[in-house]
C-alpha cells in the first residue's frame, strides 16, 4: 500500500508541475501572436507541440512535456534559464536550454547550428525538436505566414528536413508524420546531410 501511495504522490506532483508550466508559458507568451493572417495566439504553438508529443508520439515523460510547453519561453520572451531552473529545476532547464537558439547569433548561423547540433541533443530535446518542426511545417502547409514568399516557405521545408534528418531514430510516428508533410511538398525526408 505504501508504494502505491508513493506512486500516487509522484503522479500528482508531476501533474501539478505540468499545469504550472502551462500557466507559466501562457503568462510569458500572453502578448505574442503567430505570423498567420488570423494572428493566432502564440501559446497555441507550445501547447500544440506538447499535444503532438502526447497524441502522436505517445510521449508520457512529463519532463519532456514540460520542456515542450516551455520550449520558446527563453528564446522568445524575457524569461531566463535561471528562472526556468528556479521554477522547474535543473532537469527541465537543461531540456529547455538544449532547444533554445542563441538569439545573439545571426539567424543563418542559428539555423545552421540547429542542423549540425540536432544529433547531439538528448533524447528529450530531440523529441521536442521533432514535434516543434512537425507543428511548424503543418502550420506552413495550412497557411503561408504574412510576408513570406513561396521561396521562403520552400526553404523552411528544406531546412526542417535537414534538422529532422539528424533526429531520425528518435520517434518513428513523429518522423513518419514529418515525412508525409515534407514529401507532399516535394522535399525529401530524410535528406542526405
Amino acid at each position: 500500500y505504501y508504494n502505491e501511495y508513493k506512486s500516487y504522490l509522484s503522479t500528482m506532483a508531476s501533474i501539478k508541475n505540468l499545469v504550472r508550466a502551462i500557466n507559466f508559458s501562457c503568462i510569458r507568451h500572453s502578448a505574442q501572436r503567430r505570423k498567420d493572417s488570423a494572428q493566432t495566439p502564440y501559446i497555441n504553438h507550445p501547447v500544440g507541440v506538447m499535444n503532438i508529443l502526447c497524441e502522436e508520439g505517445d510521449v508520457t515523460d512529463v519532463d519532456v512535456l514540460i520542456g515542450a510547453v516551455l520550449h520558446d519561453t527563453v528564446e522568445d520572451t524575457n524569461t531566463t534559464i535561471d528562472e526556468i531552473t528556479e521554477e522547474f529545476g535543473t532537469d527541465i532547464a537543461r531540456i529547455v536550454s538544449e532547444v533554445t537558439d542563441d538569439k545573439s547569433l545571426p539567424k543563418a548561423e542559428r539555423k545552421r547550428l540547429q542542423v549540425v547540433n540536432a544529433s547531439r541533443k538528448s533524447r528529450q530535446a530531440k523529441l521536442i525538436k521533432l514535434a516543434d518542426k512537425l507543428y511548424n511545417i503543418r502550420d506552413l502547409n495550412r497557411e503561408t505566414p504574412v510576408g513570406w514568399t513561396d521561396e521562403r516557405v520552400h526553404e523552411y521545408y528544406v531546412w526542417a528536413s535537414e534538422v529532422c534528418s539528424n533526429l531520425v531514430g528518435t520517434n518513428k510516428p513523429l518522423e513518419d508524420a514529418i515525412k508525409v508533410v515534407l514529401e507532399s511538398k516535394n522535399v525529401k525526408f530524410p535528406c542526405d546531410n
